[in-house]
């Protein structure tokens, strides 16, 4: 059994749907809902790769 859980970028939730990432220049982003991946956009616009 695996102990690796992935974990919301934003507020560390845990991920549990696919779906909610955002490649920046750090690498992909995994986001626990499009709430969190909203806000983090918003903070880190300068980072994410269009």
């Amino acid at each position: 059994m695996s102990t690796d859980i992935l974990k919301c970028a934003l507020c560390g939730l845990p991920v549990e749907i696919e779906g909610f990432s955002l490649e920046t220049v750090d690498g992909i982003k995994s986001f626990c809902c499009a709430g969190c991946l909203s806000v983090y956009s918003l903070l880190n616009g300068e980072k994410i790769k269009e």
